[in-house]
């Protein structure tokens, strides 16, 4: 690996370091309480960030807890007692916004995870997780923080947060690895 590439992995690792640092850990356990707690989970993003929502969705099954994927057609409805986890890193997408709605009206908590706390999902959450990082929203000009493009920052951070999460989760539900391992697909 020459010394240029070598940089780039430094400074992306440190990047990500940095925006997972400046994370509230009350606001991770806030988060972690809610799904914990939820009598069924719903999760959405755009883009990449569905990507990550959708990997942190099998691994909320996988841990036992009652999970399904906005647009897969066994979504059942939301009501009282039920989350519906969105993603948001610019914090203004509309289909976002439109399902916050959706699930604020049906009586569903609203979680919100966002680089942008004062955009208009935050104003639809009942709970945020602010992801400290640069999204589209703020990849150009003087706000720009990262040699990443666009929202790759917000994107790897959401991955490692939903990873340290489902470790925060199986002591809360009380799930064993092998439970775990026990309800992966066997149709790969």
């Amino acid at each position: 690996m020459s010394d240029r590439d070598e940089n780039l992995f430094k400074t992306a690792l440190d990047e990500l370091g940095g925006v997972l640092a400046r994370l509230d850990g009350r606001q991770v356990d806030a988060a972690c309480k809610l799904l914990a707690e939820a009598r069924q989970i719903v999760v959405y993003g755009c883009g990449r960030e569905a990507l990550q929502v959708k990997g942190f969705a099998m691994r909320l099954y996988h841990l036992g807890l009652p999970v399904s994927v906005v647009g897969d057609m066994t979504t059942p409805p939301l009501g009282p007692g039920d989350v519906f986890l969105a993603s948001s890193g610019p914090g203004e997408t509309s289909t976002v916004l439109t399902l916050m709605r959706v699930a604020r009206d049906a009586g569903a908590t609203n979680l919100l995870l966002t680089a942008q706390a004062g955009g208009s999902a935050a104003g639809l959450a009942d709970a945020t997780l602010l992801i400290p990082a640069q999204t589209m929203a703020d990849d150009q000009g003087p706000q720009r923080t990262s040699v990443l493009p666009m929202g790759s920052v917000f994107e790897g951070a959401l991955f490692l947060l939903f990873e340290v999460m489902v470790l925060k989760l199986k002591s809360l539900v009380g799930t064993s690895p092998q439970a775990m391992r026990a309800r992966h697909t066997n149709m790969e």
